[in-house]
């Protein structure tokens, strides 16, 4: 039997944990013990921190692993890199690894290989930019964080200093980075790579809180945009993908196309989205199986990505407060028919600050011709 590593083992991911064990592979959970339920139903889990990479890397020598990989984690992807390297097994490189997980070497990719992306400064305090002249509105974001994570927009200086000791307080390397604001609607791109050659999967339009924090309130795929637009965002990611050394697996990029229809990426992560996208509405939408594409590419394996289903419009909504369970119960009235997954926690007064404090989540799909967007949030219009 085929052992397969797993880095990280919450809700995140239990898809690729129950995903491995369907293809009949032992799976070896590495994290930090939290009660998560990846300790639960791995084969075998491992109470190492995602960050010990020397530890898990002597751990799945011992065990004579035949892959290592994760979903939905820039973090986890510095391990599954540099634990895959050591082992000689399939992942990408360790270069490619410094300039997709550190936004700023991201940034100063794209610069030299001309892709189209924000204006982006590195700072440590405030006093880091004398002398800049910056055109506002600006975004200050963490250098190494994901999932809206310490993010403020800023239409003024006026509260600049706090918006980076904010960013500085919720990454690790305790930097940030002050960007001039793309506009546009937003969306993101799904790709899996395999020896170079970047294989399209998905366009999802994201629906988000809007400023200060741009908190995604839900997706929808495929994304309503014509041909040409479609093949021009394709071009632009394959080329960004190359500019960042991606060879092999997953791929989430996020950009934002403007009225004019000029395309800015905003960032690249070499690993699967979350928020269900990966996971779910990929295959929902396009009838290929991602989560088990990425564990073909960690055993070495050329993924598989022929439709084995039925393409679907498909639709996650996130819970921020009782309108959207209302919303919830409204489907369920209406189209039971259309709800795939539930899975909604008790309400409380407390703030959604980021993705990880919403109070879960409502799964649809239905025909190509659906009308999902009633069911999704206003674009950009804060939660009550």
């Amino acid at each position: 039997m085929k052992k397969l590593a797993i880095i990280g083992a919450s809700y995140l991911q239990e898809p690729l944990i129950e995903k491995a064990k369907s293809m009949g592979l032992e799976t070896h959970v590495f994290a930090w013990k939290a009660g998560d339920i990846g300790e639960r139903t791995a084969d075998h889990f491992y109470p190492i921190s995602i960050v010990e990479k020397d530890q898990i890397l002597d751990k799945c020598r011992e065990i004579g692993i035949d892959g290592i990989c994760s979903i939905a984690s820039d973090l986890a992807m510095l391990t599954v890199n540099y634990v895959a390297d050591k082992l000689h097994l399939t992942a990408n490189s360790l270069e490619c690894t410094r300039i997709s997980t550190n936004k700023h070497a991201m940034r100063q990719a794209f610069e030299e290989n001309g892709d189209p992306s924000p204006r982006s400064i590195l700072v440590h305090s405030v006093s880091g930019l004398d002398g800049v002249e910056l055109h506002y509105p600006v975004i200050v974001k963490p250098l190494d964080r994901s999932g809206s994570r310490g993010i403020t927009k800023l239409s003024s200086p006026e509260g600049l200093g706090e918006a980076i000791a904010f960013a500085e307080e919720q990454g690790f390397e305790k930097d940030a980075l002050v960007e001039e604001y793309a506009t546009g609607q937003e969306y993101s791109v799904e790709f899996i790579s395999w020896k170079g050659q970047h294989h399209f999967l998905a366009l999802t339009k994201k629906f988000t809180t809007g400023a200060p924090h741009f908190i995604e309130t839900g997706h929808l795929e495929p994304a309503p945009v014509s041909p040409e637009l479609l093949e021009r965002i394709k071009k632009v990611t394959e080329h960004a993908l190359t500019s960042l050394k991606i060879e092999y697996g997953a791929s989430h990029t996020e950009l934002k196309v403007s009225r004019e229809g000029k395309i800015a990426i905003i960032e690249i992560g070499g690993r699967m989205g979350g928020d269900e996208i990966g996971s779910s509405l990929v295959q929902y939408s396009t009838g290929v199986d991602f989560v088990k594409g990425v564990i073909d590419v960690a055993l070495g394996h050329e993924p598989d990505l022929e439709p084995k289903g039925e393409k679907r419009k498909a639709a996650v909504r996130f819970i921020f407060s009782q309108k959207d369970v209302d919303v919830l119960n409204k489907v369920k009235k209406e189209h039971p028919e259309y709800l795939v997954e539930e899975d909604v926690q008790p309400l409380s007064d407390e703030k959604v600050t980021d993705s990880a404090s919403r109070f879960g989540y409502f799964l649809l799909a239905a025909g190509m011709g659906t009308d999902l967007e009633q069911y999704l949030p206003e674009e950009g219009a804060a939660q009550d």
